[in-house]
């Protein structure tokens, strides 16, 4: 599904006045919009005791038995988000039978690794500067349905967005080509820049023409996309917007 405003259907072309420079900015939500891939896995670890290293084995395991990519079966809804945590535990238990499992909620995986969670003030705030010069917005994620209500919350502080793309909903993936086809499809401008963080989806969208900023930390992302657009955007230690708290985040290391 695509939409606009987080409701109503995106169109598939510029608007009257829509202006030959502007461009759509689509944001990833996990790594981006979220606190980063290492800070959520730490946050996971410290509450469940479950590693990073180990959890990831057990979702690629979960993945290898569906002949999926691993996160892929629960991102485009191919499977509950309650069968695809009972098969991430017994994983778990296949390889670590006397690891702990007592505190994972794996059923509502969701819960400990979102719930609770703040997202990123900083590129909230470049999200709201990017709108306000006149470039839409867009969320191209890999997400879980059952996350939506997370998800939502999560990125209230970065306003609407002018369409949404979200892989549960359609069907398909990054890095598939076929998301960035949609995408365009449900842009309002024939102009599109991706930032997310990893890089082979990147890779996908600057094949399909598209510019990308490759997210590794805050102030290079916005540095980045500064200079695609043309336009001063916000950094680290930017005061908080709506709903927003001020927090600068460290570095992520490659």
């Amino acid at each position: 599904m695509t939409s606009t405003r987080d409701g109503h259907r995106a169109p598939a072309r510029p608007p009257e006045g829509d202006t030959p420079a502007a461009t759509t900015v689509w944001f990833d939500f996990g790594g981006v919009l979220t606190p980063t891939m290492a800070e959520l896995y730490a946050l996971y670890a410290e509450e469940t005791g479950i590693s990073p290293a180990r959890l990831r084995r057990a979702v690629a395991d979960v993945g290898a038995d569906l002949g999926m990519h691993p996160l892929a079966p629960l991102e485009l809804g191919r499977i509950s988000e309650a069968e695809w945590g009972a098969r991430v535990r017994a994983a778990l238990r296949a390889r670590h039978p006397g690891l702990d499992l007592g505190a994972a909620r794996l059923e509502r995986f969701g819960e400990q690794w979102l719930g609770g969670r703040g997202g990123n003030p900083v590129m909230a705030a470049v999200v709201r500067a990017v709108r306000a010069a006149g470039h839409p917005v867009g969320l191209l994620t890999n997400n879980v349905p059952e996350w939506e209500g997370h998800r939502r919350r999560i990125t209230a502080p970065a306003g609407p967005f002018d369409a949404v793309v979200d892989s549960c909903r359609v069907g398909v993936r990054k890095p598939d080509p076929a998301v960035f086809r949609i995408a365009a499809a449900a842009s309002p401008t024939p102009r599109h820049v991706l930032v997310d963080d990893l890089p082979e989806n990147c890779a996908a969208a600057a094949a399909a023409g598209w510019r990308t900023v490759c997210f590794r930390d805050d102030a290079q992302a916005s540095g980045d996309l500064s200079a695609l657009l043309g336009i001063p955007l916000p950094g680290p230690g930017t005061p908080p917007g709506p709903g927003g708290v001020t927090a600068a985040r460290p570095a992520r290391t490659p």
